[in-house]
């Protein structure tokens, strides 16, 4: 950020274990802490940043902070764990805010509001780097020259305006590899969907005024490009040129159901992102509905990890922060909840969009109606998630009670294998919890230990378990000590409170045995054998310490449980197997030879033909071809050779 100062108010190193934490602390912060906007972060025992916020007046706020009373649970607990501050000033509490949340964003402090869903959104790209512009789906940073419409809510809703626009616009999707090889019109010139620039089936001016029509059209200037489209037809018409005029009414025809197919279509509304925040059962859903070009381009849920004691408005307030991060600010931002920062957030998001934004709580008209809807859906959508968080947790204490567990498992882990006939062997591990997968602890293993013969599900099984485990034990060889006092935040656990097994007695043996091996005695193990005929249904659950396998009721909700866990075990190694096979498939052996880069590779496969043709070649053959010496060609003949 330009103009920022940083002052590292510390002496730099992390405090070492046992050093003394609470409002003592950041007490001593205070003679040197300037009267002036910035950001300060607080750190725990272990180095780890709890907290990040940002302040008007440093000083002042850490005072505060410094009082040892008057606090809320949640304040006095984050005091209590503070053992050291690192500060950041700023020219503007504006700048203060942007900075706060994307340092809430890259550390992901417990104590902070925190977005847990902050995927990329899909963009509609009409790319211009090319002689016949094509139109794709885009996500990631905006390096291709191009035009840029979005963001959409999903990559669905992206594909189906793509789908609309290339009945209108009969713009190409294809790629360029594709576009230079044609000799003839592929099967969407023949439907209709593509003017066919390819062989030359549209001249280049005409093709490029499609284009810029598609461009008005996404810029919100639909009705003139309907009004432009009507005006030719009816000439066409006129003229008597009925072939001429179908295309422009077929173009018509497509440009409405572009617009028919979405959901609220503001007539007032060019360009605006509507929050709608609701709350309940200690938790909070925050719907986000996007309107681009006076249309609805999708909404997307979020549900943002908070403390329960947080209203409302401050989940709201700290979530748009985090939102705009590191994607574009609209010119308007409709909120369904007032908070205190709503004039200081319109100033830093003006700031960073370099342009005015304006943020609003409109209390009737039609902007009121956009923000009503959008709570309906919030409303809707959290009261789904609870009925399922509520479903999840009655499952899991069936869980609890088949297997014997001590405590209800917040976190389980399962294992499978997969490979053919021991190639690309993987080993995957799918995590689940209250509130559903985990998809982002998902963890895949590529089985490489000299060790593991090919196709020994055992060897295999025991790679991946020692692999992880081992580092979990490592992990928590030295736990870090807790406050006295302290109740810490409940958070999503490392360890597992139950380990399931894709296999029986056998494979639950090795994973004992791994288990001894790095000393962790206290994770409950269960195996999963496919039962006869490999029917599910009849699966057969192998427990430690119990003489003989069980099986559970054939209706039991518990039975579908397990069965959707291992399910999607198995979904995610076949999955990944796959995607390294065909990895593999597609590599050329001519990357693997040292020396040969991109432009030798393209000479050798141009002369030659194919890698094989390579490979078969004598050495007076491969000097013969341009940019290969005669030393790079005995390296490639000798690679060659060498395999066979």
């Amino acid at each position: 950020m330009s103009g920022t100062e940083t002052n590292d108010l510390q002496d730099g190193g992390l405090p070492a274990s046992g050093s003394p934490a609470g409002p003592a602390v950041i007490a001593g912060y205070l003679k040197t802490l300037p009267s002036q906007p910035g950001v300060y972060r607080m750190l725990d025992a272990e180095g780890t940043v709890i907290y990040v916020g940002k302040a008007r007046n440093l000083k002042a706020r850490v005072s505060n902070y410094a009082r040892g009373n008057g606090h809320s649970n949640r304040i006095a607990r984050m005091i209590s764990l503070t053992t050291s501050m690192e500060f950041v000033t700023v020219r503007t509490e504006a700048e203060a805010l942007l900075l706060e949340a994307n340092l809430i964003k890259r550390f992901k402090p417990r104590f902070n509001v925190l977005m847990r869903d902050d995927k990329s959104f899909p963009y509609i790209l009409i790319r211009r780097d090319t002689p016949a512009p094509q139109i794709l789906k885009h996500r990631g940073a905006r390096t291709i020259k191009g035009d840029y419409f979005g963001p959409f809510a999903s990559a669905g809703a992206v594909s189906r305006a793509i789908s609309m626009l290339q009945r209108a616009f009969l713009l190409r999707s294809c790629s360029d590899s594709v576009f230079e090889g044609r000799t003839r019109p592929c099967l969407l010139f023949q439907i209709k969907r593509c003017a066919g620039p390819c062989t030359n089936e549209i001249p280049d001016a005409e093709y490029q005024a499609l284009v810029d029509e598609a461009v008005r059209f996404l810029r919100g200037e639909s009705q003139s490009v309907r009004e432009m489209y009507q005006l030719l037809m009816q000439q066409a018409s006129d003229a008597l040129e009925f072939e001429r005029a179908a295309k422009f009414r077929n173009r018509l025809w497509a440009l409405a159901h572009v617009q028919a197919d979405q959901t609220i279509n503001p007539d007032n509304i060019e360009e605006a992102d509507v929050f709608a925040a609701h709350q309940e059962g200690g938790q909070t859903c925050i719907q986000v509905f996007f309107f681009r070009a006076g249309q609805n381009w999708g909404n997307r849920a979020y549900y943002p990890k908070a403390d329960k004691a947080l209203t409302v408005e401050e989940v709201l307030s700290s979530f748009i922060a985090q939102f705009y991060d590191d994607k574009p600010v609209p010119r308007l931002i409709l909120l369904s909840h007032d908070f205190e920062e709503r004039a200081l957030m319109a100033e830093a998001l003006s700031t960073k969009a370099e342009r005015k934004v304006e943020i609003r709580v409109p209390s009737r008209g039609t902007k009121s109606g956009l923000v009503d809807h959008a709570l309906t859906n919030a409303r809707e959508a959290l009261g789904r998630k609870l009925a399922e968080t509520s479903s999840q947790t009655r499952l899991l204490e069936g869980v609890q009670e088949r297997f014997g567990l001590a405590e209800l498992p917040r976190r389980i882990e399962v294992y499978d294998n997969s490979h053919i006939s021991g190639t690309n062997a993987i080993g995957a591990m799918i995590v689940a919890g209250p509130e559903g997968f985990v998809k982002n602890a998902y963890r895949k293993f590529n089985i490489k230990s000299p060790d593991t013969a090919p196709g020994d599900d055992y060897a295999m099984m025991r790679e991946v378990l020692t692999r992880r485990f081992k580092r979990l034990a490592e992990a928590t060889a030295a736990p870090a000590p807790s406050e006295p006092g302290v109740d810490p935040e409940p958070m999503f656990p490392d360890k597992p409170d139950l380990v399931l097994i894709d296999g029986g007695a056998g494979q639950l043996s090795v994973a004992q045995q791994v288990m001894a091996d790095v000393g962790l005695h206290d994770i409950p193990l269960v195996g999963i054998a496919k039962g006869p005929d490999r029917d599910a249904g009849r699966e057969h659950f192998h427990v430690p310490g119990r003489p003989q396998s069980f099986m559970l009721e054939p209706r039991d909700p518990v039975l579908y449980f397990i069965q959707r866990l291992r399910d999607e075990a198995h979904r995610f190694a076949i999955g990944t197997h796959r995607a390294k096979r065909s990895k593999a498939i597609s590599a050329n052996p001519l990357d693997e030879i040292d020396g040969i880069g991109p432009s030798r590779r393209r000479a050798l496969l141009n002369h030659f033909g194919s890698a094989k043709s390579v490979s078969k070649a004598g050495i007076e053959d491969l000097k013969a071809v341009e940019g290969i010496s005669a030393e790079m060609a005995q390296k490639v003949y000798d690679f060659f050779h060498e395999r066979g």
